[in-house]
């Protein structure tokens, strides 16, 4: 899970720095959009223990996370956004790995005061979220409900091509189900509100 975390960071500071590289696109209003960020916070889902002492853990509001869609310019001054993702956080080892993982699905709205910054927010409709685990993590597991979300962020634009977020998620999940959690069963809800960082590229 870290050499993800290191590859995906330095991949974001990649995109930071092709602004160079990059020619712009035409003016057209219409774009596709890929990007790919890390996010930080939420409660605690688990906890893995390694055999050299280590640990890691599984958060509501982690980690890693990839969208895609389209981004319309409706003027000068405001645009729209729409995305699909795949959200995670994981932790793995020989004997097992636990996991959580859901599909964000976002419609956002911004505010352009300059040609080289926006920000906004919007709504997160987050489908499928699940904890699961396999081996050592066999006896942790729940289906979580689908739930709504906000978000609000800005993003800076180092070209027509690139663009890098920060962004603030608030939500909150609610277990389908009561669950075993080492021995003990846990029905309650928990919050998934994180930060994050992407880089986007739109073409």
């Amino acid at each position: 899970m870290k050499k993800i975390a290191l590859v995906i960071a330095v991949a974001i500071a990649s995109l930071s720095s092709a602004q160079a590289q990059n020619a712009p696109v035409s003016g057209k209003p219409l774009h596709f959009v890929v990007g790919t960020g890390l996010t930080f916070g939420g409660d605690k889902l688990a906890t893995a223990k390694y055999t050299n002492g280590g640990k890691i853990n599984v958060r509501a509001g982690g980690m890693v996370a990839f969208v895609g869609g389209i981004d319309y310019r409706i003027n000068q001054q405001f645009s729209v956004q729409s995305t699909v993702g795949f959200h995670f956080d994981q932790a793995d080892a020989n004997n097992g790995n636990v996991n959580f993982r859901r599909y964000p699905i976002e419609l956002l709205g911004y505010f352009h005061p300059t040609d080289k910054f926006r920000f906004g927010g919007g709504v997160r409709y987050v489908a499928g979220p699940k904890l699961s685990g396999s081996g050592y993590g066999s006896g942790i597991g729940t289906d979580f409900d689908n739930t709504v979300g906000a978000v609000v962020e800005g993003e800076y634009f180092f070209s027509q091509n690139v663009g890098l977020k920060l962004r603030f998620v608030k939500e909150e999940y609610k277990d389908s189900e009561s669950y075993m959690y080492r021995g003990s069963l846990r029905n309650d809800k928990v919050k998934g509100d994180h930060v994050g960082i992407f880089g986007n590229f739109y073409f």
